[in-house]
């Protein structure tokens, strides 16, 4: 006969068997900018480029991810690093960068590890300089 004051250790014990990535999955860009990024990029606080201000993002479109990525994940003028949200993962920034520029004409694809890996290594050498 089962025991329902077991069932916290049960259930503890199924969960520490799980992958880690089960237990704390990565939110899409759109999901990283309503819940941070949307903080300053909706009303253009600090200077931050409205979401909705198209002239100013095909602008940043045209510098590439390879710019917009370090800078988002390092900070940039009075953008902190990760927008603030230090619980952002590197690829949960990135994914919010990528929804931002694909809502102004660019096609930029889900980026992959290696990109990600990257962007990482570029911001971590401009906070050196």
């Amino acid at each position: 006969m089962f025991r329902y004051h077991r069932l916290p250790a049960v259930l503890a014990v199924l969960l520490l068997g799980l992958p880690w990535g089960v237990l704390a999955e990565e939110k899409s860009g759109q999901m990283v900018y309503d819940q941070t990024c949307i903080v300053c990029h909706h009303a253009g606080r600090l200077g931050a480029p409205k979401l909705a201000d198209g002239k100013r993002w095909r602008h940043l479109v045209a510098e590439g991810l390879d710019d917009l990525v370090p800078a988002a994940l390092g900070g940039l003028r009075q953008m902190p690093a990760r927008g603030g949200n230090p619980n952002l993962s590197d690829g949960e920034v990135a994914r919010a960068v990528v929804w931002m520029v694909n809502q102004h004409g660019a096609q930029a694809a889900e980026p992959d590890e290696a990109a990600i890996k990257r962007w990482r290594a570029m911001a971590d050498r401009q906070k050196k300089r």
